[in-house]
C-alpha cells in the first residue's frame, strides 16, 4: 500500500459522496482489477489496507458516474456488465469525467493520473489536457453532463468545460 495523504483522500471521499455515491470501507478478498478497490451494486468498496493509489477511487467513481442509474444498481466487480462495444469511448470519458473531478475538488490530476496507471499513458493524457486537448468531452456533453458550447460562449475561450451534472441521468 502507498502512503495515503489523507487531506487529499478525504477530498475526493466528501466529493464522491457529495454527489450521490455510495462508499463502504470494508475488506476485498478477491482480486480486483485495481488493488483495494471493488464495485458491488453501485457501490464504491475501498479497502484501504490493500489501495495503491488514492486517486484511483476517484477513477472508479467515475465508473459508476457515467452508467445509467438502471445500469448502476447493477454494476459489480470489474465492471462486469458494462458495454464491451463501447468500453475505449467509455474509458475516455471517463478520464474526462476524472479530470473534470480533480479540478472541482482542487487536487492536481497527477494525484489521479499517476506514472503506474493508465497503460503507461498517464503523461500523455496530462499532456493532452494541459494543452486544451480534451479527449472523451464530447461524450460527456452527449451523456448531457457538461455544455462545453456554452461555456465557450459565455467565457469566449476553450477552457475545461463545467460539469452541470456528475451523474448521469
Amino acid at each position: 500500500m502507498a502512503k495515503i495523504d489523507e487531506v487529499i483522500f478525504s477530498k475526493i471521499i466528501e466529493f464522491i459522496k457529495r454527489i450521490g455515491i455510495q462508499i463502504e470501507f470494508c475488506t476485498i478478498n478477491s482480486e480486483a482489477f485495481l488493488p483495494g478497490l471493488r464495485i458491488e451494486k453501485g457501490v464504491l468498496q475501498i479497502d484501504i489496507d490493500k489501495l495503491s493509489y488514492i486517486g484511483d477511487t476517484l477513477h472508479e467513481a467515475g465508473h459508476i458516474a457515467l452508467m445509467l442509474p438502471e445500469e448502476r444498481k447493477n454494476l459489480f466487480g470489474s465492471l462486469e456488465g458494462q458495454d464491451k462495444n463501447n468500453a475505449a469511448a467509455t474509458e475516455m470519458a471517463v478520464i474526462a469525467w476524472t479530470y473534470a473531478a480533480c479540478l472541482e475538488i482542487g487536487i492536481d490530476p497527477v494525484v489521479v493520473f499517476h506514472s503506474d496507471g493508465y497503460k503507461g499513458d498517464s503523461e500523455n493524457i496530462l499532456s493532452n489536457f494541459n494543452q486544451g486537448h480534451y479527449f472523451g468531452v464530447p461524450i460527456l456533453e452527449w451523456y448531457g453532463m457538461t455544455d462545453r458550447a456554452t461555456d465557450i460562449q459565455q467565457n469566449n475561450t476553450q477552457s475545461y468545460p463545467r460539469m452541470v451534472s456528475w451523474l448521469r441521468t
